[in-house]
């Protein structure tokens, strides 16, 4: 290659050719262009014409040059010119290329492969061959081997074939694989590294494997910068708080973010939190705070972004079923059944547990997550020991005070207590009875909010100690404590200082004993059924990308009883096993170490960060432009022939360019398809974002609200559909959903002119923000970058102010007679335009709220709902398609509601 600073030529002896344009010159110069062919109408116009003696014509100048031109693009064409080439390859030998394939290298993987590219290109511009070597098991369990010599052509085929595995790497194993290899020349080595240490083998492995690289030639390893370093999730652990997920890092680099997803099994996003790395911290750990019914649907944890099996956690019924023992021993419940302790507890359990009835002896021979004892006397040595050993090896352990514990001497509490209880308001009492105080931040029971009308009247008391206010989940308003919680090995010791029955409180008569339950058993660990020893066949893994993919032929089961010991590899990727009833996890961080970078390498071997290369081939360029000065060139040989009309071939001309140009956005025949089905039927649409997971809500929940529309009213909308409105044509839908997500592009002042349009015409949409809402102004204005793009779209729009929805506006009487306006999420405002405008009858053009309407909205092919409402369930979701049948009766009946023709038969109902 010659090299002329930023400009490099792969073949310069092509440029030879350039000495023979002269006599090409000439040669094209006394050339006659070709006869023109004139048709004359008859003979008689040869009459009387004399013979002249004339000199052929000469080649047109400007026809000479352009051939000139395009003969010399042939010629640099085929020298191969690149701009900012790069360096010559040092050597004789061929071209090593080692790839880090394994779960780390798909962070990045976009990068590896243009590395790959640019440095086989090198080689083939200097006609050396190259070897490849991958690291890490190849799939069917394999031993890793290495390619022989290698054409460039060859090369390419066989990188294009590569892909990350979700397995680690094999730095050892790939060095054996290469210690026979013997090369000729002095090779070049470049080692395509993850930048990771081997795993629990650690930095050593990393750096041996460099040394035995270095033997074949100069060695230069491509590493990210230590912030894109891959991150992992660290194995997955409850606390009280909830659900606490750790992301793990390479130590030392400048403070970072990282969004960890929940989701369900459908792939829907359930929640997102962002987990914050200070500078030098290896490990940020966040908790997800969720309702119960919510957290028992994630199967899947994940890192946004990362695009590894090692930043994805599945989660399988372990973190779902949890059994509840209730102790039954005693006749002092047969004389009372609907007063005693295990009446308020079935009552509160059964919906939400599996709940278990049974001796302790029956039930601790079972598995169990929580075990409940109630007003229980004194263990026997052997149950405390056993029960004890039990809540070491994960169990919850939760006990009721009452007449008989509280006569015990030394019972099994987190706490040390007080012989006795303590009464308020009695005869003998000189208080009152006390009300709960808020609970406090960093217990189970945090966001419950305990009413007023909740009155403890008996308590069991604890000695005061210094940590004391650490081990208290709930307090009184004096101070003193109502439940307290000590953490034993892997489990929870729980009392609560009074009876599950209405013997010393009202609580168990209120909703919030039920929640409270259902907190600490959602502290608890996932019990999973015996498979004694069955064979778990594989149901879903992971790829190299973290993505869930179907198992092959070379995946193999597992034996139930060494599920824990198997080794990640290529038989057994990440992913689930067994069946949809009893499978089980297996997961890529359970079984890495926490990420380190390669350091310690040998002197000699040159870092260099992955970048994507800055060549730029000149020769497509230049074959390009030669097609088009050819085609030129023929359409102005035939017109100068007369072969050719001057209107026809401008007429080609334009035609050839007309279908040359790239259209963009959807094709013609889609865009007309779409309108076409917008106008033949009533159909709700939603902006398509490009969000896949928004987009499918959106579709689900339209499909859901049109079903709703069709069982309850005149309108039978068809199906929904999504559009574009930059391509789109919007005039012939009457609403549009919008959802908002800082995911999707930003719309272009032409699109917002088209919705402006839109607007303006008498269509209606609905901007949801989808977030818990905020309220009052910052539901437009702040709270997050969803919100942000919505203050700018609807900055950019002409829309007049805006105001909350009046109690007495059309929207809550176009059907149903509302005042709240709920979806997935309740509270907050919704906004329409203020009262007063006269564009399109006094109708608001725009609604603008942050309940995620579509998401309570949505049901499945089968018509089921999909999400489930917080914190109302069913009922909130009743009054979500309430509201969503006065907006679409809203938007095609206008003010028709605001008539006082109305306003009796609207009393009437009202019952004034």
């Amino acid at each position: 290659m010659l090299t002329l600073g930023w400009l490099g030529i792969a073949s310069p002896w092509m440029l030879l050719a350039l000495l023979g344009l002269p006599a090409l010159w000439w040669l094209l110069r006394v050339v006659p262009p070709p006869s023109r062919l004139e048709r004359y109408s008859g003979i008689a116009w040869l009459l009387g014409l004399e013979q002249k003696e004339e000199t052929t014509a000469r080649m047109p100048l400007w026809l000479l040059i352009l051939r000139m031109v395009m003969v010399t693009l042939v010629i640099l064409a085929l020298a191969h010119p690149i701009i900012n080439p790069g360096n010559v390859l040092p050597g004789s030998g061929p071209v090593v290329l080692v790839v880090d394939d394994g779960w780390a290298a798909g962070r990045n993987w976009s990068d590896r492969q243009a590395t790959l590219a640019s440095l086989i290109d090198r080689a083939e511009r200097e006609s050396r061959d190259v070897v490849l070597l991958t690291t890490a098991p190849p799939r069917g369990g394999d031993a890793i081997t290495v390619s022989g010599l290698m054409d460039a052509v060859a090369a390419r085929r066989a990188v294009a074939a590569l892909r990350p595995h979700a397995w680690p790497v094999d730095r050892a194993a790939a060095a054996r694989a290469i210690a026979d290899l013997d090369l000729e020349g002095s090779a070049n080595v470049f080692w395509l590294s993850d930048g990771l240490a081997d795993g629990t083998a650690g930095a050593e492995a990393a750096v041996a494997f460099a040394a035995r690289l270095q033997r074949f030639g100069g060695l230069q390893m491509f590493s990210d910068p230590p912030e894109r370093l891959p991150q992992t999730l660290a194995p997955l652990r409850d606390d009280p708080s909830g659900l606490s997920v750790t992301a793990r890092r390479v130590a030392g680099a400048t403070a970072q973010t990282a969004t960890i997803r929940a989701a369900a099994a459908d792939g829907r996003t359930l929640t997102q939190v962002e987990a914050a790395f200070d500078a030098g911290e290896s490990e940020a750990a966040v908790h997800l705070d969720l309702p119960t019914e919510m957290r028992n649907r994630i199967t899947r944890l994940e890192i946004v972004g990362q695009d590894t099996a090692g930043a994805v956690l599945l989660l399988d019924e372990r973190w779902r079923r949890r059994p509840v023992g209730l102790v039954t021993s005693g006749a002092h419940e047969s004389g009372r059944p609907f007063l005693g302790d295990h009446y308020y507890l079935q009552r509160a359990l059964a919906p939400y547990s599996e709940l278990r009835l049974g001796t302790l002896d029956a039930l601790l021979r079972g598995d169990l997550a929580v075990l409940v004892l109630s007003d229980f006397g004194a263990l026997a040595p052997a149950e405390r020991t056993e029960v004890e050993q039990w809540i070491d090896g994960g169990g919850v352990l939760l006990r009721f005070a009452g007449p008989r514990f509280a006569e015990v001497e030394k019972p099994l509490a987190p706490v040390e207590l007080r012989r006795g209880d303590r009464t308020f308001g009695g005869v003998m009492s000189w208080t009152t009875p006390a009300r709960l105080a808020p609970f406090p931040a960093a217990g189970p029971f945090v966001g419950l909010v305990p009413p007023d009308d909740v009155l403890i009247q008996r308590q069991i008391l604890a000695q005061p100690s210094l940590d004391l206010a650490e081990r208290t989940w709930a307090r009184l308003v004096d101070g003193t404590p109502l439940v307290t919680a000590e953490a034993r090995g892997d489990g929870w010791l729980v009392l609560a200082h009074t009876t599950a029955n209405a013997d010393w409180s009202n609580l168990p008569l209120s909703g919030l004993f039920v929640e409270m339950l259902r907190r600490i058993v959602g502290i608890s660990q996932g019990v999973a059924a015996e498979l004694g020893d069955a064979v778990l066949s594989p149901v879903e893994v992971l790829d190299g990308l973290g993505r869930p993919a179907a198992p092959d032929e070379t995946t193999e089961g597992i034996a139930a009883a060494a599920l824990a010991d198997v080794a990640i590899g290529p038989g057994h990727p990440p992913g689930f096993y067994g069946d949809e009833a009893t499978r089980r996890a297996l997961n890529l961080p359970d079984q890495i170490a926490a990420p380190q970078a390669i350091a310690g390498l040998p002197s000699g071997v040159t870092t260099t960060d992955y970048e994507r290369s800055e060549e730029i081939d000149l020769r497509p360029w230049l074959l390009a432009a030669v097609l088009a000065l050819l085609t030129l060139d023929t359409l102005v040989s035939l017109r100068m022939r007369g072969l050719l009309a001057l209107r026809t071939a401008m007429g080609a001309l334009a035609l050839a360019v007309l279908l040359a140009s790239p259209r963009p956005g959807a094709a013609q025949d889609d865009l007309d398809d779409t309108a076409m089905l917008g106008s033949l039927d009533t159909r709700l649409a939603y902006v398509v974002t490009g969000v896949p997971d928004i987009d499918n809500t959106s579709y689900a929940g339209l499909l859901g609200l049109s079903q709703v529309l069709i069982k309850r009213t005149s309108i039978e909308p068809a199906e929904p559909l999504g559009v574009d409105p930059e391509y789109d044509e919007l005039s012939v839908f009457p609403f549009l959903y919008w959802p908002i997500s800082e995911q999707a592009r930003r719309p272009t002042e032409a699109t917002l002119q088209k919705v402006n349009v839109y607007l303006r015409n008498g269509g209606l949409i609905l901007f949801d923000g989808r977030d818990q809402p905020i309220g009052g102004a910052a539901a437009l204005t702040g709270g997050g970058p969803r919100r942000e793009l919505l203050g700018d779209i609807l900055r950019r729009l002409n829309v007049p102010a805006l105001e909350p929805v009046p109690p007495d506006h059309v929207l809550t009487k176009s059907f149903y007679l509302l005042q709240e306006f709920p979806g997935r999420w309740t509270g907050g405002n919704v906004w329409v335009e203020q009262r007063g405008s006269e564009t399109n009858d006094g109708v608001s053009s725009v609604v603008i709220g942050n309940h995620d309407w579509a998401g309570a909205w949505a049901v499945n092919q089968t018509g089921r709902p999909i999400s489930l409402p917080v914190p109302g369930g069913e009922q909130q979701r009743e009054f979500a398609y309430r509201f969503g049948v006065n907006l679409i009766m809203y938007t095609l009946t206008g003010s028709y509601k605001a008539d006082q023709v109305h306003v009796p038969a609207i009393l009437e109902r009202l019952g004034q």
